[in-house]
């Protein structure tokens, strides 16, 4: 069987011969080790030495040479429209305070995956939605593969920052608590 040993990102130079495709929803493309079949039918073992979000166009090298690509597959996503650039920074706030993983098109609208507790938010801000059949292929976090830097790893240590105390030079500190969660799909 086919072994894949290492992500390249769609944005780093690769000039390795295509050996297949792999098509995978959202939901599938955060994975470190698991047994998948590429588009033609043909299995092969993902083992990387960590869990990485796979974005449409990232490659997969090969033990024996080659690169199968990743696509982003087809799935209902909600398309978003809002009243202009202020609107939009608004609604992309709203939806990362939620920490829901949001797609800017090229066009200035935002794209999530259907939900509907999301949709009910958005037009109550003022946004337009559409319910979509495309590729969901979401911004990285800021801290995108700098190992959990931002105070939870992606694997199954859980390590959460958010409950602290902040000193701010005064002769009192603030505890500080968010009271929500940190699921990463």
């Amino acid at each position: 069987m086919r072994h894949a040993i290492e992500h390249i990102p769609v944005d780093r130079a690769d000039t390795s011969e295509v050996r297949g495709t792999v098509t995978l929803a959202f939901s599938d493309r955060h994975r470190r080790r698991i047994r998948l079949h590429d588009d033609a039918g043909e299995p092969f073992l993902l083992d990387l030495p960590h869990a990485v979000r796979l974005a449409d166009g990232d490659r997969l090298r090969l033990v024996d040479g080659g690169v199968i690509v990743v696509r982003a597959a087809e799935e209902p996503v909600l398309t978003i429209t809002a009243a202009g650039p202020i609107a939009t920074a608004k609604l992309a706030w709203h939806i990362g305070n939620r920490h829901t993983p949001v797609q800017v098109l090229n066009d200035g609208r935002l794209r999530i995956i259907d939900d509907h507790v999301m949709r009910d938010m958005i037009t109550g801000l003022g946004g337009v939605v559409e319910n979509e059949i495309a590729p969901f292929d979401p911004l990285n976090g800021a801290y995108h593969g700098l190992g959990g830097a931002h105070g939870h790893s992606h694997g199954n240590d859980h390590f959460d920052h958010d409950d602290h105390e902040h000193d701010h030079g005064h002769d009192h500190k603030h505890s500080h608590h968010h009271g929500h969660s940190h699921d990463h799909g």
